[in-house]
């Protein structure tokens, strides 16, 4: 069976103003000895799993480009060693833009990593300060020339829009700003406030405003039309990649039906979890789901460096997945796909058709103009992609 396999780094130089993530700071002396526990829940995963094989590796976080290069080849290499991962896999890795230079990142080329994410956020100092990232955009710019010197031909950036007082005009900067740098994928993504962070507490205050929901919807339907034009391809609702030929509309159905018609440059990680295919995560906090089974490790790094010196599995929360709910999240992940759900994909997976289960939920929902069915494959509309959650929703038990 293949799997996705993705590795937790939770260290932080310091928080983002607007993350609830598992990360931490100050906690930076404790890296070898959490890769020691990684490197020995990845073996004592394989054992239990024998049957899986890794096809792609993600390193998230958190901060993975805080730890030595080192400590990435261990695991990149345990991982090739017990979970049979495949000489050209994908190999993706999160970087703050302030953690790296060319020294740094041509060693990740070396030791395997083929895919870098790059944490740019704004093209604007003044909203990095305000999001309390670390770096400027000057330093996102010398990073990703020095990704390039390095032998980074996959690159992508993320970006946030919707933050307190931006302005339409001010995220048009960000985006023309960023296409200046010609990375092949991009991920945007709409602030959303989080209970108990930093952000919250200043809006709360009245310190910032309230991001304006209609305003962000402005930025974003601008931002998928600016891309089109630009040569993306927006294959899921967040996420953008260059094809290899141009897409006539915003949200077209790629190219043979499937999200790999659109060229290399998707996230071949990520399709994994839109597409329910199992994935197994390791370290402090992370989520698998395998074999119908989906649980989380213990969140703090020392707890998790503990169970694994006691010889324990890291797992605290897991559940067996009922068939209707499993059913019910191939479509509510499926669906943020522009690939949409085939019923040949449901029905190999279930042994039913999205009409026998869905069919008067697909109905009312194509009535209202929210999705596309064509009794082979169901699609989310373009003007549901705002409205995702509705959507999803009605498929819930």
């Amino acid at each position: 069976m293949h799997a996705a396999l993705y590795v937790h780094v939770p260290f932080c130089l310091q928080r983002c103003a607007y993350c609830d993530f598992n990360t931490y700071s100050g906690l930076l002396a404790l890296r070898a000895e959490y890769v020691e526990s990684l490197c020995y829940e990845l073996r004592a995963r394989a054992a239990h799993y024998p049957h899986i094989t890794a096809v792609t590796l993600y390193f998230g976080g958190g901060t993975p480009s805080l730890m030595p290069v080192e400590m990435i080849r261990a695991i990149i290499a345990a991982a090739r060693h017990d979970l049979a991962l495949s000489p050209d896999a994908e190999i993706t890795l999160e970087a703050n833009p302030g953690t790296v230079d060319g020294v740094s990142l041509t060693a990740l080329r070396e030791a395997g990593v083929n895919r870098l994410s790059l944490g740019v956020q704004s093209a604007h100092d003044d909203e990095l300060q305000l999001l309390g990232r670390i770096h400027t955009w000057n330093e996102a710019v010398d990073a990703v020339q020095a990704a390039r010197q390095a032998g980074f031909d996959n690159l992508s950036l993320d970006l946030m829009y919707g933050l307190p007082g931006q302005t339409l005009a001010g995220w048009q900067v960000t985006l023309e700003r960023t296409l200046t740098l010609e990375p092949e994928h991009l991920s945007l993504y709409a602030l959303t406030v989080e209970p108990e962070t930093v952000l919250a507490h200043a809006i709360a205050a009245g310190k910032l405003p309230l991001p304006d929901p209609d305003l962000a919807a402005d930025m974003y339907e601008w931002a998928s039309e600016a891309l089109c034009a630009a040569g993306f391809w927006q294959y899921e609702i967040s996420n953008w990649a260059r094809g290899l030929h141009p897409a006539a509309a915003a949200w077209e159905k790629p190219p043979g039906g499937r999200t790999e018609g659109i060229g290399p440059w998707v996230s071949r990680h990520n399709l994994a979890y839109w597409r329910t295919e199992p994935w197994l995560g390791l370290g402090a906090g992370a989520y698998s789901w395998l074999d119908g089974r989906r649980w989380s490790n213990v969140r703090h790094p020392e707890a998790y460096i503990e169970a694994s010196r006691a010889g324990q599995w890291p797992e605290v929360d897991a559940e067996v997945i009922p068939p209707q709910l499993a059913r019910a999240e191939m479509l509510m992940m499926g669906l943020r796909l522009a690939e949409g759900v085939a019923n040949v994909d449901f029905r190999a997976r279930f042994g039913v058709d999205l009409g026998e289960i869905y069919g008067a939920t697909i109905a009312r929902l194509a009535e209202t103009g929210l999705v596309l069915w064509d009794g082979q494959c169901l699609r989310l509309s373009p003007s549901a992609r705002l409205l995702g959650n509705q959507v999803f929703g009605a498929f819930l038990p």
